[in-house]
């Protein structure tokens, strides 16, 4: 089948069993500040899982436009892409295993035709500790779907990827999962998530591309779970039906809810039995068109520039402009990507005109906002000529650097980035092996720091008497001897958010800071008083990582970087791009605390001396307020 095709019996299939038909939402997201791109097909729907009442009824259905920034470096493979349909359907508070997994696995095997033989599945193992039960349920259910088709299915336990491929198949067909893998909720698994958040087992169905090798570089033996990419997930439907509570423990919903998603790219190459998603027939014609336009071109570069032109053009269509910040930096990376690989492949054909007619002849049908094509073309023609001389310089520096010099330093990175608009992720792609073979990462965001360093030093020497005004909120200091304290205050409030946010979960935020000599004042969203042990096991765990001394560093990143750290950030501040993103640790990646900031914060935690909290207290609906001195 088509892309189309399978879209539209899906929701043809669904729609013959009551389901409302919704429209896909915007690639930007509204009245969500927690993230730039709406990633996947629940996103839009969360408060009606949460119990709102939504218009069209309880079963609903539809495909949704997904991007996710994360993937930008992935794509290449066989089946990473930034843009995305997603399949869904949901039950909020109506049907549930019984119908759902039955359906789904119709729509499978009689709808797509799939060989079941080819369909494995994973369920919830359970949780002891969260006293939530294996899903038993769902595996007598798809036992009983497989025998219809004359298959008998084995349960078998596996519970971690590494078990997996240290055991392999066991003769399965039904695999136990632990809760890292067959468990949703926003905040991830049980112990992880907040009181008050909802979530649920999950079940998820794979399809077995037979002719691809198990690659042993992922493991002895291969499972549905592997990452070598013989199984593909093609759709889970998970079950939510459980909240946490304030104790800890999980209590059922009075409305259970089944939230089941399916990626279309991946649904149509398991329907055509092929593994690599960029062969089906939508990102095929642009693949296509590609070969015609540079034949030569190695197979990764094919799909990089096949995946960004259809990102690019839907970001567009959905209202996205080439900036420096947030979804717009994102655009902009996608074409200043696609403008370099062309130069450095010498590609001659005008790229924009033949992708954008090929995204509107695929999907306007579906999408009508593709079918702007001169609104779409203006954007792309004046993002090329704004940077197609910018980056042709910065190709021909490389050159210059391959005739001139042994390799490419930091500095240089950051020159190239500076002076013509070439991330770094692209001079390590564009320039010659030999010349990046040294060049890492920290060397390039530490010429950054020295060069923003040097732009803020006017605003440091400011800070006395006049106080500055921070994402974390407002510091007063009135000669050198208070900035000090406050200085030390300012790190302890970063320490404070963590221990909270370690204590009491993640849906602790922040709603507020002031900090003087005297003081540090911080207010955060939290449902209810905290308790004397709570107090104290935030308190204790500030001090614990004082004591171990733990350096703080900064790094300079785009803000749409930044985000994807992890680092916290308060919604109501406006940040420069590119942000500082301060940590407690050794390394990013793992620090113990990490915020976006313009500082000024210690070099290493055991400067602040000793932290105690005196008062917290309720300062409106849902605000708690901690004070908290140094001694």
């Amino acid at each position: 089948m088509t892309s189309d095709q399978v879209r539209r019996e899906y929701i043809e299939f669904f729609k013959g069993r009551g389901h409302a038909v919704i429209a896909s939402s915007s690639l930007v997201p509204k009245d969500d500040p927690t993230t730039l791109l709406t990633g996947s097909g629940m996103q839009p729907l969360i408060p009606y899982l949460f119990g709102e009442p939504h218009p069209l009824g309880r079963r609903l259905v539809n495909s949704q436009k997904c991007f996710r920034a994360d993937d930008i470096e992935e794509v290449g493979d066989s089946r990473h892409t930034t843009f995305f349909e997603m399949l869904g359907n949901w039950s909020l508070g109506d049907y549930f295993k019984s119908e759902q997994l039955p359906w789904f696995f119709e729509f499978l095997t009689d709808v797509l035709e799939l060989d079941p033989r080819k369909l494995y599945v994973s369920v919830f193992a359970g949780d002891e500790a969260a006293n939530i039960p294996r899903d038993i349920e769902s595996v007598k259910i798809w036992q009983n779907l497989f025998k219809g088709k004359g298959i008998e299915a084995k349960d078998v336990e596996v519970l971690t990827v590494a078990r997996g491929n240290e055991f392999g198949m066991l003769g399965g067909r039904i695999f136990y999962y632990d809760s890292s893998k067959n468990w949703w909720s926003r905040k991830g698994k049980p112990d992880l998530m907040p009181a008050g958040e909802l979530g649920g087992p999950d079940s998820e169905v794979f399809y077995e591309f037979t002719d691809v090798p198990h690659d042993p570089v992922y493991g002895k033996y291969c499972h549905p779970n592997c990452d070598c990419g013989r199984f593909l997930e093609i759709g889970n439907s998970v079950f939510m039906e459980y909240k946490k509570n304030e104790d800890g423990t999980f209590s059922k919903l009075s409305q259970r809810n089944v939230d089941f998603g399916g990626g279309l790219e991946r649904l149509t190459a398991a329907s055509e039995n092929a593994a690599d998603v960029f062969k089906i027939d939508t990102l095929g014609a642009l693949i296509k068109k590609i070969e015609e336009w540079a034949p030569d071109l190695d197979l990764k570069v094919k799909r990089v520039l096949a995946d960004h032109l259809r990102g690019s053009i839907f970001l567009i269509a959905d209202g996205v402009r080439p900036s420096n910040k947030e979804a717009g930096y994102i655009l902009r990376r996608l074409l200043r990507r696609i403008l370099a690989y062309q130069m450095k492949h010498d590609i001659h054909a005008d790229l924009f005109p033949e992708a954008v007619a090929i995204i509107k002849e695929k999907f306007s049908s579906a999408y009508p906002g593709v079918k702007e094509t001169e609104t779409i073309l203006s954007v792309l023609e004046e993002e090329k000529q704004k940077f197609a001389g910018a980056i042709a310089k910065g190709v021909l520096e490389i050159d210059r650097y391959l005739k001139e010099k042994k390799e490419i330093t930091g500095k240089d990175a950051f020159y190239l980035y500076e002076s013509f608009g070439l991330p770094f992720e692209l001079t390590v792609e564009l320039a010659p092996r030999e010349l990046t073979q040294n060049l890492k990462k920290e060397d390039f965001d530490a010429e950054s720091l020295k060069h923003k360093e040097v732009s803020r030093a006017g605003v440091e020497k400011k800070f006395g008497g006049h106080g500055l005004i921070l994402d974390t909120g407002e510091l007063k200091a009135a000669n050198e001897e208070e900035l000090k304290i406050v200085t030390r205050l300012h790190t302890a409030t970063h320490m404070l958010q963590a221990a909270l946010r370690h204590v009491l979960g993640p849906e602790v935020s922040q709603a507020g800071s002031d900090i003087t000599a005297e003081r540090t004042r911080f207010d955060f969203r939290f449902p209810r008083k905290l308790t004397p042990d709570e107090i104290k096991s935030v308190e204790d765990l500030v001090n614990e990582k004082i004591r171990e001394d733990l350096p703080m560093q900064k790094m300079v990143m785009p803000k749409s970087e930044a985000e994807k750290t992890g680092a916290l950030y308060f919604f109501k501040e406006r940040y420069p791009d590119p942000v500082n993103v301060y940590f407690i640790g050794n390394a990013l990646d793992s620090a113990w605390s990490k915020e976006f900031c313009g500082g000024p914060h210690v070099t290493h935690t055991g400067e602040i001396g000793k932290f105690k909290i005196i008062k917290e207290e309720a300062v409106g609906s849902g605000i708690r307020r901690i004070r908290g001195v140094v001694e």
